[in-house]
This record gives C-alpha cells, sequence and structure tokens, in this order.
C-alpha cells in the first residue's frame, strides 16, 4: 500500500502546489500545469492530492531525491524525518556527529539563531508545506459530494494536525494558517497555548465527529483514530511545558485509550526497524503512525536511510556483519562515518561485560545485555570528542538487514532504505500511562497496569523488572525504548533537564564536559528570520537571538 500512497504522490505533482511560506499560494509553475481547480474532478484527484500531503512528510522533492524542492544545500538534509529526528536528538545526549557541517555544530553546540540552518529550515518549512498542502485539499473538496471524500477530507485534517503539533513543540508559536489563507491574507500567530487547545480540539472532532478510520479499516500506513488518540496522548504528557497547565490524568487516559484501540507489541524488538519492517506483520502491529519508505517508489536520503548509513566505517560495517554471520557481506550499504552515541548515553542501557579496547566483537557481551542496544566501540575511545571519528560508540539499530535474514547491501542493490519511520508506536503508550500514572501517585508507582506496560518492553528486552518504577527509571526506559526516534529533547525539556547545570552531556552550550546551564529560550527554535522578513504579522519567541550580520558581537535579543 505505501507504494500506492507515494506513486499517487509523485503522480499528484501535476497539481503543482508551490507554495512559499510567507504568501502560502498554489499557482501553476508553468502554462501547461493544472491549477488545483482543474485538477480535483473525480476521486482519484483527490487520493492524489492526499498522497501529496502525505509526501510532503518524506519526499525532498517530487522528481528527485537529490534535488530538493527547498533551498537547502543537501537534498537529503532538506527531509522532514530526518531533520525532526536530527533537532530532536542531536541538540541533546543521545547524538553526536563528527562532519562540520554548521548546522551539526549549531545543534551540538546549542548555539544556533534565528538565520536558518539546515534542520531548523527543512523541518519549519516541511511542517509548512504539509500545513499549506492540506488547506489546499481541505478548500478544494470543500464543496465536493464524491462517495469516499469525507474519508480523506479527515485524514488531510489529520496530518495537518500534527504537522502544527511538531510546529508547537519544536518552534513555539509558528504561523497559524487555515483554508482563508491560500492566496488570502497573510497568517498570524496565535500562541503556543492557543494552538495546542486548537490541536486537540482537531483532534477530538476527529476522534467523535468525523470519517477518520477506525484502526484496521484501511490499509498501512494509511491514519486512522489511533494515531489521533496517540497524538493527544504525547500532547498531554507535555501540556505543562505547552500551556503552563500539567495534564497527567487526561495523559493517562489517551495512551489507555490507544492502548485499547488493537494494537500489538512486536515480539522482536529488532524487527522494528529491518528493511521488510511495513511487510511484517509483527512489526507493524505495533505502528500507530509511521511515515513510509521505499528505495524503488519513494527514495529518500533522509528518512532511514540517514540512519542505516550516518553511523558506520567501513571496517565497522564489515566488522558488525560478521559478527551478525555475514561474513562477506556489510550491514549497510554505506558508509558516511559520522553518527556518534556518547558513553554516557550507552550507560543507560543494562550491558554486560562493557571493554573498550578489544579487537573483535561489539565491545560488550550483546548476547546477554538489553536487547533494545545495537552498539559498537571496536576501534573506539571511550570520551566522546568532535573532532576524533573514533571516538564514542556507533549505532546501528537502523540496518539493511530485513526479518528472513536478508542482508540488502550488496553493490548490486540500491544504497537507500525501504524501513519506514514509527513516529508513533504502542511502547510509547505504555510509556506514557507508566509516567503519567507516577506523576499522579507523587513520582513513584506501584500500581499493577504501569508496572505490567512496563515489564512487557522489559521482557521483550530480557531485563529484569524492578518492583516499583519512579519518574527518572521512566526517563531513563524511554531514553532506551525510543532511541534515536526523535523523543529525546521533548523529555528532556519535561523533565526540566535541557537547560539545567546538573544534567550534563558531551558539548553542551559548547562545553565538552557539558556542565552548563542553557538559556530558557533554547527549549523552542526560533521562528526563521526569513519568514519574519516575508510577514509582518509574525513576531520572534522570546529570547531567541537574531543575527544582523556575522559578526558574534552583532547578536541582538528580542
Amino acid at each position: 500500500m505505501k507504494k500506492i500512497i507515494y506513486s499517487l504522490a509523485i503522480a499528484a505533482s501535476m497539481l503543482t502546489f508551490n507554495s512559499c511560506i510567507g504568501d502560502l499560494d498554489t499557482v501553476p509553475l508553468n502554462e501547461t500545469d493544472k491549477n488545483a481547480g482543474q485538477a480535483y474532478q473525480t476521486l482519484e484527484d483527490y487520493e492524489m492530492g492526499l498522497a501529496y500531503i502525505y509526501g510532503a512528510y518524506s519526499l525532498a522533492s517530487q522528481n528527485d531525491p537529490g534535488k530538493a524542492d527547498i533551498a537547502v544545500d543537501d537534498a537529503g538534509q532538506s527531509e522532514l524525518v530526518r531533520q525532526y529526528m536530527v533537532l530532536n536528538e542531536m541538540s541533546v545526549d543521545a547524538l553526536k556527529c563528527t562532519w562540520g557541517d554548521s548546522y551539526i555544530v549549531e545543534l551540538q553546540n546549542n548555539s544556533w539563531s534565528a538565520t536558518p540552518n539546515a534542520s531548523t529550515l527543512a523541518a519549519y518549512t516541511r511542517c509548512m508545506m504539509v500545513v499549506t498542502r492540506a488547506n489546499e485539499f481541505l478548500k478544494q473538496s470543500s464543496a465536493a459530494s464524491l462517495e469516499g471524500l469525507p474519508q480523506l477530507r479527515a485524514e488531510a485534517r489529520f496530518l495537518r494536525a500534527f504537522a502544527y503539533y511538531l510546529l508547537m513543540d519544536l518552534y513555539g508559536n509558528p504561523p497559524f494558517a487555515m483554508e482563508e489563507n491560500v492566496a488570502g491574507a497573510l497568517p498570524s500567530q496565535i500562541g503556543r497555548k492557543a494552538l495546542f487547545e486548537w490541536i486537540e480540539e482537531e483532534l477530538k472532532d476527529l476522534l467523535e465527529g468525523s470519517e477518520l478510520p477506525e484502526v484496521g479499516a484501511v490499509p498501512y500506513p494509511r491514519v486512522t483514530k489511533g494515531a489521533a488518540q496517540a497524538t493527544l496522548a504525547r500532547m498531554y504528557l507535555n501540556a505543562e511545558v505547552y500551556t503552563g497547565t500539567a495534564r497527567w490524568q487526561d495523559a493517562l487516559d489517551a495512551a489507555e485509550a490507544t492502548i485499547k484501540m488493537g494494537y500489538d507489541l512486536c515480539p522482536n524488538y529488532e524487527e522494528l526497524f529491518m528493511q521488510d519492517n511495513s511487510e511484517n506483520d509483527n512489526a507493524r502491529k505495533e505502528f500507530i503512525f509511521a511515515i513510509a519508505y521505499d528505495r524503488d517508489n519513494s527514495q529518500s536520503w533522509g528518512g532511514t536511510t540517514h540512519l542505516v548509513s550516518a553511523s558506520l566505517s567501513s571496517e565497522a560495517n564489515s566488522a558488525i556483519a560478521k559478527e551478525l554471520g555475514y561474513p562477506d557481506a556489510r550491514i549497510a550499504r554505506e558508509n558516511w562515518n559520522g553518527y556518534h552515541v556518547p558513553n554516557e548515553y550507552v550507560e543507560y542501557f543494562e550491558l554486560k561485560d562493557v571493554k573498550w579496547g578489544e579487537t573483535s566483537g561489539f565491545g560488550y557481551d550483546r548476547a546477554n545485555s538489553d536487547k533494545r542496544a545495537f552498539f559498537y566501540n571496536i576501534g573506539g575511545t571511550k570520551e566522546y570528542s568532535n573532532s576524533d571519528i573514533n571516538s564514542g560508540w556507533r549505532c546501528w539499530k537502523f540496518t539493511s538487514r530485513d526479518s528472513k535474514g536478508n542482508l540488502f547491501s550488496g553493490d548490486e542493490y540500491s544504497k537507500l532504505s525501504s524501513a519506514d519511520f514509527p513516529f508513533i508506536r504502542l511502547a510509547e503508550m505504555y510509556l506514557i500511562y507508566a509516567e503519567a500514572k507516577a506523576r499522579l501517585d507523587g513520582g513513584t508507582t506501584t500500581d499493577t497496569k504501569a508496572l505490567g506496560y512496563i515489564k512487557e518492553l522489559r521482557d521483550r528486552a530480557g531485563v529484569s523488572m524492578p518492583a516499583s518504577i519512579d519518574t527518572e527509571f521512566i526517563l531513563k526506559e524511554r531514553a532506551r525504548e525510543l532511541m534515536w526516534e526523535g523523543h529525546r529533547r521533548t523529555d528532556l525539556i519535561r523533565y526540566g533537564y535541557f537547560t539545567s547545570v546538573s544534567f550534563p552531556w558531551p558539548y553542551k552550550g559548547g562545553v565538552p564536559d557539558g556542565k552548563v546551564s542553557l538559556g530558557q529560550h533554547l527549549t523552542v527554535y526560533p521562528i526563521l528570520n526569513t519568514d519574519l522578513t516575508e510577514n509582518p504579522n509574525l513576531v520572534q519567541n522570546e529570547g531567541c537571538l537574531l543575527y544582523t550580520s556575522d559578526a558574534a558581537d552583532d547578536r541582538i535579543s528580542v
């Protein structure tokens, strides 16, 4: 089904919804293209339009994965899922990188400004692209009465609401555009709290009063009411950050409602991140909302391709493959040799017999360790340094394997990944329920249901279960279970650790040992100054920095 969706997304290029974020206009590029009013005639036209919205989450352009349709030097760096993950993992302790790209330096050192870098530009622009395409779709379909169209409209509304959730989490107070802003007035901001309330009401309406499909009623990876309910659970968990008011009971209730919708844990954690995870029933039954990738039909140098290729050197690639029983192969098709995991983060995992300076193996007893650990330290040094490509640990959670033992890494096969990216999966709902219950119980809980959910995760990981769990344990469990899935920054902000000097990580604030506090304004990324220039209705987030020139002393605080 994902091949159908993204084939439609490419075909939908004939609709030519070109948009600059400032004017949110939609006009043809040339006289032979159809505008939206001309192109939307049949239900298939609307299906292509919906696929075009889905495609904004994963595609760098409509034609060539190596040519971006937004102003980023590297097309792979322009893709939404890649930069969503990077903004949330590289700005904290889960992901470090030895490449010298300016956006990487800024994220690792928490030194970004309102001048766009590849990450802040791509995530912001792609989310606004989802909003723009959804608004156009909803505007064009508002008066049509085709059978099946109400469901397509409900899906478009969810995709727009989820994009606004990402914008609210990352950028705080983004422009708020609706159908009336298409080729109309420039959008204004409504504030983070009001945006939270709008998303909440939109998701509730999709759950109660729309044609959004029930779980299991449409082929994967189409969105369902499960995605809407799970997004509410995630929002309620962070409600105190977004609105100033905690919503722990609502988080618990929304997570439990999602759990009851018919999802199941995948018995084998590894299968969730393999190349055939979209065809594997065991993996797919845990996915609540996933972004589809296909090396033949929807190629991307972002998505899961960068997660497969970015961490390994040639030596590590071959050595890991050999340890896994592929003596003449590689575990990943390419060796970008940049992504690392600091030892401080790896220590959250229960690894047995960790050793440095070994010449073979993984650097620990992998067979008897937490099964969620996919690390390798051979040839590395314990302390991470951003100038040393052999420091810290390498991670191969996403690889070129499939669940049948095949290894898609031969020279004759594509370099790109077909593994889907799990934006939301059932394990997260278990963790939300447990954290919400612990907070309602004063920080520690012995609640049978909460313990049961965490035990399921730890049983799958092959590690023991404590008699009670507290919020600190749950934070570490989230680090283990959800590593490199885009949660870490949000988690540390919710716990108050992101800005705290008492919670260091390598290069926090540009300090090698990370023993420094961060300014509160860094808990949101700035509204891009290019957008502020184009749209006079917008104001910058409080405390964020603008550059008036390249000189460091020309920063001004607003």
